[in-house]
């Protein structure tokens, strides 16, 4: 089962998202936020798997209480889906920074947020496709020159084909077939890679691809 938070300050989107959410059988929303705060001592209270936080909510916004869940070894487990109805660059960005594993709209059809939520529970990373090469594109204009690419120097050669795939946006599956290896290896890769750079979710790993360099604006998958 899948536990969910549903964390926003309009109390008849978090009813449409439960009613949607608890209808299906591997989902169950474990509780409801209508402020930051509040969601930063649910999320500490409950251990959810996913949260869907907004972005502009009273007393801490979302990005505020992101950070102080993301930053709590307690919640290593939970991940969190940023939903909002502002679809702006600043926002995502330091959403995927601070370690958000997906960024969504508000008006994403249902569908796609119920495979967004199981998507991010396998630990892949998600943004809505009409942002996505332009946050990164943004996120490698902030690449540090030079010794950035020091951080992989414990990065076999292989890993670091897997982490350019990863910061390609391409999933297990698809790495699978790039390399011509097995989903399960291209999982361990991505597992081993996470350990040795020390990053909690694949979003970060998209991150550190870009601004080590292994993937440049406009490369395509």
């Amino acid at each position: 089962m899948i536990r969910i938070l549903l964390a926003d300050d309009q109390t008849l989107i978090r009813a449409g998202f439960r009613a949607l959410l608890d209808a299906e059988p591997d989902m169950e929303v474990v509780g409801e936020a209508g402020t930051g705060k509040e969601a930063v001592r649910l999320a500490a209270r409950e251990k959810p798997d996913i949260i869907l936080m907004d972005i502009r909510m009273p007393d801490d916004d979302g990005l505020a209480a992101a950070s102080r869940i993301l930053a709590d070894a307690a919640m290593a487990g939970t991940r969190i889906i940023i939903l909002t109805t502002f679809e702006l660059d600043e926002y995502i960005a330091e959403a995927v920074r601070l370690g958000a594993a997906g960024f969504l709209v508000k008006d994403t059809e249902p569908a796609e947020l119920i495979r967004a939520v199981r998507v991010v529970h396998d630990g892949d990373a998600l943004l809505s496709p009409s942002v996505t090469r332009r946050i990164m594109a943004q996120l490698a204009s902030h690449t540090r020159a030079s010794g950035e690419l020091l951080k992989l120097e414990h990065v076999t050669d292989r890993e670091r084909e897997v982490l350019a795939l990863v910061g390609e946006g391409l999933n297990n599956a698809e790495i699978a077939g790039r390399l011509f290896i097995t989903p399960l290896t291209a999982k361990t890769h991505v597992s081993r890679i996470m350990t040795k750079l020390m990053v909690r979710d694949r979003s970060q790993l998209v991150v550190l691809a870009y601004e080590s360099g292994l993937v440049k604006p406009g490369w395509s998958s």
